[in-house]
């Protein structure tokens, strides 16, 4: 089972190496594009530039018929993807 200390070990190295990207991106003048795919839902895409990711999971949800968790993980892989 993975431990509050663990997980606050990751988050504090998710910090850590966005820092590094950043600090790359900056030096090296180079802007991140993110990368849409045809089979994004544009409502999904939307609802999550607004912050609204419980309403993305339901589109999701209504839109594939898939289940909560599959929904959650598909829409946190499209927010990734798209640095929103």
């Amino acid at each position: 089972m993975v431990s509050e200390v663990d997980v606050a070990a990751l988050r504090a190295r998710v910090i850590k190496l966005e820092g590094m990207v950043k600090f790359l991106y900056e030096k090296l003048n180079i802007e991140f594009i993110p990368e849409i795919h045809l089979t994004d839902d544009p409502t999904i895409v939307e609802h999550l530039k607004q912050g609204q990711v419980i309403e993305a999971i339901k589109v999701y949800r209504q839109n594939t018929g898939a289940g909560l968790a599959e929904a959650k993980t598909a829409v946190e892989e499209i927010q990734g993807r798209l640095g929103i």
